[in-house]
C-alpha cells in the first residue's frame, strides 16, 4: 500500500493491511509483531494484553499499554502473583486499563501459573517454544482473509495451558499471542517486514 506523508513525499513501505489505520498500529507491526520473543517478562506481558484484548480491538489495548505496564509492575509475574483483593479494587478504578474483574483476576491467577511453568521448564520461553521444537511457523498468506483465527497448534497450547490452570486464554487468544511473539509469522508474503 502506498502512503503519503504530510510533506507530500511518497512512502512505498508495504505492510500487512490490518496495521494501516494508525501510527501506533504501524509502529507495533513494524517493530514488534512477529519478531521472536525469548524474554519471559515480554511473554507475560503479551499473555496479559492478549487476554485483556478478548472481545475488544487490539488498538484499544495498544493505547492502554503504558497504563498496563504501570498497573502490572512492568509485567513482573512474581509481583503480579502477589496481588490481593485491595489491588484488584484499585485496578478496577483505573480507566487506563480494561476494567473487567474476571480479566484482572485471571491475569493474577495466570501470573501464579506462569511461575509454576518457569519452575518446571526453567523458563516460560522454554515451555512455549517447545510446542514447535523452537522453530518458527512461517505461513505463506497472500491476503489477510486467509489468516486463521486459530489453528491446531493454538488449540493444543490453549488446552495445555488450561490443564495447568491458566484462565481466559482460549485458542483464538493464544493464536494472537503466538503471532505477537513470533512463534507464528503471519506477515503477508508481500509485507516488507516479513523475515
Amino acid at each position: 500500500m502506498v502512503l503519503w506523508n504530510k510533506n507530500l513525499e511518497c512512502d512505498f513501505t508495504v505492510r500487512c493491511p490490518w496495521c494501516e489505520s494508525s501510527d501506533l498500529y504501524r509502529k507495533y507491526h513494524d517493530e514488534e509483531w512477529g519478531k521472536p520473543v525469548h524474554d519471559d517478562k515480554i511473554h507475560f506481558e503479551f499473555l496479559v494484553l492478549e487476554s485483556a484484548q478478548s472481545g475488544l480491538s487490539w488498538i484499544t489495548i495498544l493505547k492502554k499499554r503504558e497504563n498496563y505496564r504501570i498497573e502490572y509492575s512492568n509485567f513482573d509475574p512474581k509481583i503480579v502473583a502477589s496481588y490481593d483483593e485491595n489491588k484488584v479494587l484499585k485496578m478496577l478504578e483505573n480507566p487506563g486499563i480494561v476494567r473487567y474483574r474476571k480479566k484482572i483476576e485471571s491475569s493474577i491467577n495466570n501470573a501464579k501459573k506462569f511461575l509454576k511453568v518457569q519452575e518446571e521448564f526453567g523458563s516460560f520461553d522454554e515451555y512455549i517454544w517447545s510446542f514447535t521444537s523452537k522453530e518458527i511457523v512461517r505461513n505463506r498468506w497472500m491476503n489477510s482473509n486467509e489468516v486463521p483465527a486459530k489453528t491446531e497448534l493454538s488449540d493444543r497450547i490453549a488446552r495445555d495451558l488450561k490443564k495447568r490452570g491458566f484462565k481466559f486464554l482460549g485458542s483464538t487468544t493464544i493464536y494472537s499471542y503466538l503471532q505477537a511473539i513470533g512463534i507464528v509469522n503471519d506477515h503477508l508474503l508481500g509485507c516488507q517486514f516479513r523475515d
